[in-house]
């Protein structure tokens, strides 16, 4: 009886461990984690900013889905081997004040007003969901809220909420001009400090390369340099790089790889990445941020490594190509007023 008592004793432990673990990971994220992932103690639950605006407060008090640990989702079981690039070389670029430079305090998006700390760190949005629509690219898109990402960076919640709280606050005093100001003279009282600043920006610099890798079928092909392109496009677009469909349907267009060219691969291979530069060339995005541009789409051409200048330069030479002008030809003025044949400066554009 004795023996039979301790036996049932321990069936039903091992029922309730089971109950519990089924609790905290959802079925498609325990039959993605490895092992050592489901026998992690690590759990993260995050708590929403008190201020946020009510669009983008999530419906329960937790940004992370109920029944979910932040810490089984894939963005946090990242490798260095995941990427051929280094994670600190995208990160210094991003830090560069040519992408989104370097501010230790909240200050607001310049288009959206939103607030933004260290290298473009949102503070404020809310976890989304962000479908796969690529039906041969497996690979899933991960959306995790500010909250989320700060607190998978180590750092206190509650020092979220100060920050966000002191941001509302100075925008309604100054708003965004004295921002801007107070940024470029170095008036803004640091929130961060630079160690926190990073950690923020090496989780967010993972979730950029993540999803990179979900917008690309081929990620693992592409060079070192072409996956730290991509990354940065999603780094500062975020979602918002779905509406570059042309771009995505052309790096998705595998048709270069067909036996029927293997003769001229290298041939057809160089068109394929023209091809995808000038879908991004062409955009508003690159005449918006011409600099930031150049050097992202310069990265995607395949000689980019062996000479980075010359890489930018043919970029640089299309969106803003130089203005030639000639001298203008003799021409015989008609006799009548106002005619169309009035000779004008030849202007062309090479």
């Amino acid at each position: 009886m004795l023996t039979r008592q301790r036996i049932l004793i321990a069936t039903l432990a091992t029922i309730g461990f089971s109950r519990v673990a089924t609790g905290q990971t959802s079925p498609s994220a325990a039959a993605e984690s490895s092992p050592q992932q489901q026998s992690s103690p690590a759990q993260l639950t995050v708590t929403a900013p008190k201020n946020l605006p009510p669009e983008n407060q999530a419906p329960s008090s937790s940004y992370v889905t109920p029944g979910i640990s932040a810490a089984s989702l894939p963005l946090f079981d990242f490798k260095d081997s995941d990427i051929k690039f280094h994670l600190t070389s995208l990160m210094n670029i991003l830090r560069d004040s040519r992408h989104e430079s370097w501010v230790l305090a909240a200050y607001p998006d310049p288009k959206t007003s939103r607030p933004l700390i260290g290298a473009g760190f949102s503070l404020d949005v809310a976890a989304a969901e962000h479908p796969q629509r690529d039906p041969l690219n497996p690979h899933a898109f991960i959306e995790p809220s500010s909250a989320q990402l700060w607190q998978a960076a180590g750092l206190d919640p509650e020092k979220l909420q100060t920050i966000l709280e002191q941001y509302d606050r100075d925008l309604d005093a100054w708003k965004k001009k004295d921002f801007r100001r107070k940024i470029r003279t170095h008036e803004l009282s640091p929130q961060l400090t630079a160690e926190e600043a990073t950690k923020l920006l090496r989780v967010s610099a993972i979730q950029a390369a993540y999803n990179a890798r979900a917008y690309c079928r081929m990620f693992d092909q592409l060079t070192a340099s072409q996956q730290m392109a991509l990354s940065q496009l999603v780094f500062q677009m975020g979602v918002n790089l779905e509406e570059f469909t042309q771009f995505l349907s052309v790096v998705n267009d595998l048709s270069y790889r067909d036996s029927a060219q293997l003769a001229n691969n290298a041939g057809w291979e160089l068109e394929h990445w023209k091809m995808v530069q000038s879908t991004l060339i062409q955009s508003q995005w690159a005449r918006r941020y011409t600099t930031r541009a150049v050097s992202v789409i310069a990265m995607f051409d395949p000689a980019y490594e062996q000479d980075p200048r010359e890489a930018e330069r043919k970029v640089q030479d299309q969106i803003r190509p130089k203005v030639t002008h000639h001298r203008k030809k003799a021409r015989v003025r008609s006799v009548r007023a106002g005619s169309d044949s009035t000779p004008h400066e030849t202007v062309h554009r090479s």
